[in-house]
């Protein structure tokens, strides 16, 4: 993940009010089809992350997670998540912050150990 690129993509965002934050607002749009990304931060409680992840798995809605901190540094609001209306900022959004993880186990395919 590009976090320059990212960063500066969810400030335009903002700018161009194409973003709603808090836990309502963001769930409010997750619900109602007017969000097409939602980025949330890693330090959020796992109770309110299951909330995000069930609302964004009922509507179809992607849901990214964010390095702690990131969200607040890059939008300057203090929240933990933040809803991306649908358009070319969600879409690139949404393709600057995959990343692969790489299952475990993967790097030794042998299935024992690891021969030097």
């Amino acid at each position: 993940m590009d976090e320059a690129k990212v960063r500066g993509l969810m400030g335009l965002a903002v700018r161009a009010r194409q973003a709603t934050f808090g836990e309502d607002g963001c769930l409010k749009a997750v619900k109602k089809g007017q969000c097409a990304l939602l980025l949330v931060d890693a330090s959020l409680s796992g109770a309110v992350m299951e909330k995000y992840r069930l609302a964004c798995e009922r509507s179809g809605t992607l849901l990214r997670v964010l390095p702690p901190g990131l969200l607040g540094e890059a939008t300057g609001r203090p929240g933990k998540a933040m809803a991306v209306m649908p358009g070319g900022l969600a879409s690139e959004l949404a393709n600057k912050t995959m990343t692969d993880i790489q299952p475990q186990g993967a790097a030794n395919d042998s299935g024992g150990a690891i021969a030097e």
